[in-house]
């Protein structure tokens, strides 16, 4: 729901997103350290400082947010710290995703994967890995507190929730770009980083609209950090391995991307309306 405000604020209410985005990946660089991204010792550093900011970034919000909002609601609430609702919240949007992912689930069920899922043995050797943790602990949580739910609260009050969804992805799409610079220095050809940076921005930029429509419907910030945690373990679906498969799987495997696809845009709506979550704040039935 827009609240009346001019269109110079609005416009100006784009300008903390930007700093945000600028504050999450600077931190990252604070460090004087010529060890590679994946490093034991960079991951834990880059750690402390996107703790630092995340831990700074509600004071942030509560300073530069339309104060109208604040006198209805509380800040965590619009942040998507909330109780109410939470059940529904941790398993209907991953059950979502999943549905999504059904044909890349059904080519991990034919390759034999889901057999690790039940091994503890996998779990316990991978908790213990500095890389696991970034990808599928910290990342999820502070990418979607920073860029789901501090940038949709700055902006939400004078824009339709549509264009938040589509706008506030381009930051974050944006702020993956600084991954081309690491390549290069690890002897990648630029022409082949620009190229990879290019599509990492496109496919990050379109879950970052997903992410924030869910984040927005739901009114709950774990159901994107569960769904970015889960498409962060799938990755971009491999097309190609289906040519290496048997002709009877492959074919069924491609009917699951079809199906799943289909069956998503059908579920989308239903599985996450607002009710549901118990979600009253005042955008969510506008989207």
């Amino acid at each position: 729901m827009k609240q009346s405000v001019s269109s110079l604020e609005c416009s100006l209410s784009y300008v903390p997103c930007f700093l945000l985005a600028i504050m999450y990946v600077s931190s990252l660089y604070i460090w004087r350290n010529k060890d590679p991204s994946n490093h034991p010792e960079t991951i834990k550093r880059r750690f402390l400082s996107i703790l630092g900011v995340t831990t700074i970034s509600p004071f942030y919000v509560s300073y530069f947010i339309h104060q109208d909002l604040l006198t209805e609601h509380s800040l965590w609430k619009i942040l998507g710290l909330r109780w109410e609702g939470l059940l529904p919240a941790l398993v209907f949007p991953l059950i979502l995703t999943a549905v999504l992912f059904l044909g890349p689930i059904s080519m991990e069920g034919f390759s034999g994967l889901w057999r690790i899922y039940f091994e503890p043995r996998y779990w316990v050797s991978y908790m213990k890995e500095w890389i696991w943790i970034r990808n599928y602990v910290v990342a999820p949580i502070t990418e979607e507190f920073t860029f789901r739910a501090c940038m949709l609260s700055l902006i939400i009050h004078c824009t339709n929730p549509i264009t938040a969804v589509l706008v506030c992805p381009v930051f974050f799409g944006a702020a993956h770009l600084h991954h081309m610079n690491e390549q290069i220095k690890l002897g990648v050809k630029w022409t082949i980083a620009l190229a990879t940076s290019c599509f990492q921005f496109t496919y990050t930029s379109i879950f970052g609209a997903y992410s924030a429509y869910l984040f927005l419907r739901t009114g709950h910030l774990i159901a994107p950090i569960l769904v970015h945690a889960f498409c962060n373990h799938m990755g971009f679906p491999d097309f190609g391995a289906l040519q290496m498969m048997q002709p009877l799987q492959r074919k069924v495997s491609m009917l699951c991307f079809a199906l799943g696809l289909i069956l998503w845009g059908l579920l989308l709506e239903p599985m996450t309306e607002p009710f549901i979550y118990k979600n009253d704040l005042p955008w969510s039935s506008d989207i």
